[in-house]
């Protein structure tokens, strides 16, 4: 890892900016307080609203963390679509007891006025989702002294990445839990993704940047594993989800390992991207129709989440996790960095003595 990303923690363990509401000022500060790496998710927060979590965030830890933004977003959504799936969903907005939202809302999610803040008053580290900021706008955070992260999910964004001049990628395998961080989702590229391995392989052997991997690790094994095939560190997010001082939905905690909730699947459903959450009713039923519509689908079904989650009906909540979910563990956030360390030694430990052998 580069000299500036290794400073920021002794271990390499970085704990996901989960958008949502479930990476809390107090989950980050505890990541970073037992030597992983915190991030704040940006997203879906007003401007005034990150830089109140950001000032939270430096009264509880003096310790480095990330801030992650999203990408705005091209207008691709066919109206139509849109207009056609407002209708499917009316049952839902019936049975909720609830409208649906405006889907032709703003869309930019406060990413300039965001950028302002940032580099107004610097923080260690800037990761960005759904696309690749400017040259001018990766200079101004260097120059700021912040280090820069682009999520990626195939060769040709890493490259554009480094073309850009970010200073490390995060590889999104399909096996992570919430949005798949595309730079540009086609409406005709169905929901197939790469996984973490292969993806992470073929990024290293096309762009030499130092790589955080994601997607489904929630052993300290397997972050060992994604070392050895050439990341610099391991980000996980769905293994954070049950802590106490995560932000998810109680509901939603409870799902990670519940047995009515056997698998995940990538699905339109909730936001109109593919994202990868638990398949209950709100996936199976309206999944097969979800445009790709990214954010006017999310606006549409947010005034839904809600009413779903005050209801206390996880079929109707968007239960985002990776495939790793039932190896969740209800631990605080520190005890967890601590644990995923052990586990990360006792697996070098096993390989070595194999290797003797």
């Amino acid at each position: 890892m580069s000299l500036a990303l290794t400073d920021l923690c002794r271990y390499p363990i970085v704990q996901a900016p989960m958008a949502g509401g479930a990476s809390r000022p107090e989950l980050a500060a505890a990541v970073t307080e037992a030597g992983g790496l915190g991030f704040l998710a940006a997203g879906y927060k007003t401007a005034d609203g990150m830089y109140n979590e950001v000032e939270q965030l430096r009264r509880l830890t003096g310790g480095p963390f990330g801030v992650n933004l999203f990408m705005p977003q091209p207008q691709v959504a066919d109206p139509g679509a849109v207009e056609i799936y407002r209708h499917q969903l009316a049952g839902e907005a019936a049975w909720y007891e609830t409208p649906l939202g405006d889907p032709d809302s703003s869309g930019d999610d406060g990413y300039e006025a965001k950028v302002a803040i940032l580099l107004e008053d610097p923080v260690p580290l800037v990761s960005f989702t759904f696309g690749c900021p400017s040259r001018e706008v990766l200079a101004a955070f260097a120059a700021a002294g912040t280090s820069t992260v682009v999520t990626v999910t195939s060769p040709q964004e890493a490259r554009n990445a480094r073309w850009a001049g970010a200073d490390a990628l995060c590889v999104q395998g399909t096996e992570a839990g919430g949005h798949q961080s595309t730079h540009r989702d086609d409406p005709q590229g169905g929901l197939a993704a790469t996984g973490l391995l292969p993806l992470l392989t073929e990024i290293r052997e096309s762009v030499q940047l130092p790589v955080i991997a994601a997607g489904g690790l929630m052993r300290g094994s397997q972050i060992t594993a994604v070392l050895a095939a050439g990341a610099d560190a391991a980000q996980l997010g769905t293994a954070f989800l049950p802590c106490p001082e995560s932000g998810a939905h109680p509901l939603h905690k409870q799902a990670l390992t519940n047995p009515l909730f056997v698998t995940t699947a990538l699905t339109r459903a909730f936001s109109g991207r593919p994202a990868r959450g638990l398949v209950n009713r709100f996936v199976r039923e309206h999944g097969p129709y979800a445009p790709a519509a990214y954010p006017q689908v999310h606006q549409l079904t947010s005034g839904l989440r809600r009413a779903a989650a005050k209801a206390g009906d996880a079929q109707g909540m968007a239960l985002w996790a990776g495939q790793g979910h039932r190896m969740a563990r209800e631990l605080p956030a520190g005890e967890l960095v601590g644990l995923l360390a052990a586990e990360m030694e006792a697996a070098r430990a096993a390989v070595s003595v194999r290797s003797a052998q």
